[in-house]
Parts: C-alpha cells; structure tokens; sequence
C-alpha cells in the first residue's frame, strides 16, 4: 500500500529528501506522496523513511492503495533499471522490507 501525506502535514519538507524513489513533492498546500511511484521504500529500507522523519506522524499507510511486497519491490527495480545491486537483491530476496520485521 502507498504511504500518503495526511492534512496534518506542517509542510516541514524533511519527508522530501528521505525518498529513494523521489515519490514525495509539494502540493499546493501540502506535500504529497506519488502513489505510482512510492515503494514504501521496500528494496532500499527496513521502514518507511518518510514515516521515520516526519515530526507530526502524517506519513501513512494509503488504504486506498494496498499493494504486495512483491509488487513493491517491482516496482522499485522498474523505476531504478541502472541499479545493478538492487536488482540482485530483489532477485535473491534478500532486500529490506518492513514486511519483514
């Protein structure tokens, strides 16, 4: 499932650059959080890295958007096709995931 930005966001930006997948940007009044393109940072962390620094805790999981870890980790070797480790990882299952703490 995508992580979403909720309404309590304080518009810190400190989510922005903890993306590896450059999912997250600013919206007009919020930042906002790219569903085609969040991993929930399967592949590159144990956890959601935008939850991890976000003050206010209005980084969440998207109900809206529930998706497999297998989807997630395609997805993250899709959107980084030069990344030779991460794809190696993911081929032989030994990537971070948060599903599997």
């Amino acid at each position: 499932m995508a992580t979403r930005i909720t309404d309590d966001c304080i518009n810190c930006g400190a989510c922005e650059p903890e993306c590896p997948n450059n999912a997250i940007s600013q919206g007009d009044s919020i930042f906002v959080i790219d569903p085609e393109l969040c991993t929930e940072c399967v592949g590159f962390d144990d956890h959601e890295a935008c939850q991890a620094v976000c003050p206010v805790e209005c980084c969440l999981p998207d109900p809206g958007h529930v998706e497999t870890e297998q989807d997630l980790i395609e997805r993250a070797v899709a959107l980084h096709p030069d990344d030779s480790d991460l794809k190696s990882r993911a081929d032989a299952g030994t990537f971070p995931s948060r599903f599997r703490k």
